[in-house]
């Protein structure tokens, strides 16, 4: 299991201009269809029976979310509505019209070992990263810097 990554070069005007970074590649995406169709063969749970219960699960989920709930699956994560705001002068001044929009945050759930300090994440639990073989990027030496500030990679 690895999680694969393309290396990007930043051209923004800051000081992280012309250092390497990565970001995560992806190879596909799975729908709740075919999530449906592995956890069938997983398990004695008929296909029908785990699409009605995700699909529920996505109905129950919207509607405690609009409802201002913090939704926390058991050895999943929480979920929960976050608001992207434009400032006011004063509390009086903020109302309604100062929510520019929401977005849903989620935490996965994480345990901590016995004698460790730190968590480890549902879902990152051994995961490796690895760079992706599908793309090209020119790896020159120290020092030298992308033509034209574009971006390599991508």
């Amino acid at each position: 299991m690895a999680v694969n990554y393309k290396l990007y070069q930043c051209n923004r005007d800051c000081e992280q201009k012309g250092l390497w970074y990565a970001r995560a590649s992806y190879n596909g995406t799975i729908n709740t269809s075919q999530l449906a169709d592995i956890m069938q063969a997983n398990s004695t749970v008929k296909r029908s029976d785990i699409m009605a219960v995700l699909t529920e699960l996505v109905e129950v989920m919207n509607y405690q979310l609009g409802n201002s709930m913090k939704v926390k699956l058991d050895g999943f994560g929480s979920f929960k509505i976050g608001l992207t705001t434009r400032p006011a002068a004063t509390a009086k001044e903020f109302g309604p019209a100062n929510v520019k929009s929401m977005h849903v945050l989620f935490q996965p759930e994480a345990t901590r070992s016995a004698g460790k300090k730190t968590y480890e994440r549902m879902f990152l639990k051994n995961v490796r990263v690895c760079e992706a073989s599908t793309y090209n990027v020119e790896k020159k030496p120290a020092g030298d810097n992308v033509e034209n500030g574009e971006n390599v990679g991508k």
